[in-house]
């Protein structure tokens, strides 16, 4: 959840078969299901040996088109976004940790077992699988550039659903009533964006291959329509569901970033960030590595953690969306769309309504 209206062009490469990466590495780097290895984004100068297929590829040579092609429009230059994503500082995403809200009614276990079942599901599906404390070295847990991107595909296109239905249902609900929303909508919609932009930025990095799209595919089908039912009958369980699947985000993103500072992914040490990356977040000069966009990431994602559970504790009927509100006393602390506030509890009702 982000506040976000600046330009971002909406132009991410896929390809045509199995899920390629597009590195300037070595292609012969280990490829994983779903994986294909390329050679054209890692940063690292190198002479390519020549070969007549990929690793683990049947295709002759990579073969990549842009999904969102540029305008044929002369005169367009570029389209505009509706929302501009707000400046991280360094020292603002570096203060992101693991955090989680304990269960306190039954609404609340009913959405963090949701989240345990999802987990075990994605880490099946996407080969992941967490170290427990004293184990972070042993081989079985280790985690390739290839697997990291391919759960990352998988979180992204799975994670910009829920803003999607509930901005979606809120909307259809305010048509209906013929009432106003109180400023839920543009949050929800915006948090599906800023989703949507993770997922394409990652598609710059790895292209999907029909064994991903499937994957995706069915995922989305029964995650949408479980999703859309659920919040029909709770918002408030859903807005708790999201909270804590955020907080499993913000845990697989920062075990990444410190593989990547413990050198075990050597590819992403040197690894420039995507240019739609760099305009979206704004990131500045010497600051455009694999491991700092994996910074400014989940600091979106403990950013939609707080933001959902403070929603998962207010009365969706009646009570405002706090980050869209203007408070008449502005000397008390209250929610905004900065960095400033990543509580992984979110703000109680009392606090600000």
């Amino acid at each position: 959840m982000n506040s976000l209206t600046a330009t971002a062009p909406l132009r991410v490469a896929i390809p045509k078969a199995s899920l390629r990466l597009t590195m300037r590495s070595n292609p012969s780097v280990v490829a994983m299901t779903g994986l294909r290895c390329g050679s054209s984004t890692l940063g690292i100068n190198y002479h390519p040996q020549t070969h007549t297929k990929r690793f683990i590829s049947t295709t002759q040579k990579q073969q990549i088109k842009e999904f969102f092609p540029p305008l044929k429009a002369p005169h367009v230059k570029e389209v505009e976004t509706a929302w501009v994503h707000p400046v991280y500082t360094e020292e603002q995403m570096k203060q992101i940790t693991v955090a989680h809200r304990d269960a306190k009614l039954w609404a609340d276990w009913i959405a963090l077992g949701t989240v345990r079942v999802l987990r075990w599901g994605m880490d099946l599906v996407t080969g992941y699988r967490h170290p427990p404390p004293g184990k972070e070295h042993d081989a079985k847990f280790q985690m390739t550039e290839q697997a990291w991107l391919r759960r990352f595909v998988f979180l992204e296109s799975v994670a910009g659903v829920p803003g999607m239905v509930g901005g979606m249902l809120r909307h259809l609900r305010s048509l209906r009533r013929m009432k106003r929303d109180n400023g839920w909508i543009e949050t929800l919609l915006e948090e599906a964006y800023n989703e949507r932009m993770h997922l394409l930025t990652f598609l710059k990095v790895a292209e999907p291959g029909w064994f991903m799209r499937l994957m995706v595919l069915g995922a989305q089908g029964v995650f949408f329509n479980g999703f859309f039912l659920a919040y029909l009958m709770s918002p408030r369980i859903c807005h708790r569901f999201v909270g804590y699947l955020e907080e499993e985000a913000v845990i697989t993103y920062t075990r990444a970033i410190k593989d990547i500072e413990n050198g075990k992914l050597p590819h992403w040490e040197k690894l420039e960030a995507p240019e739609i990356a760099v305009q979206y977040w704004k990131m500045p000069e010497g600051q455009r590595t694999m491991r700092d966009l994996l910074l400014y990431v989940r600091a979106d994602e403990a950013k939609h953690r707080e933001v959902n559970h403070t929603l998962g504790n207010l009365n969706h009927e009646t009570d405002p969306n706090p980050y869209a509100a203007k408070y008449k006393d502005p000397s008390k602390p209250h929610p905004d769309k900065g960095i400033d506030n990543l509580k992984a509890v979110g703000w109680e009702r009392e606090e600000v309504v």
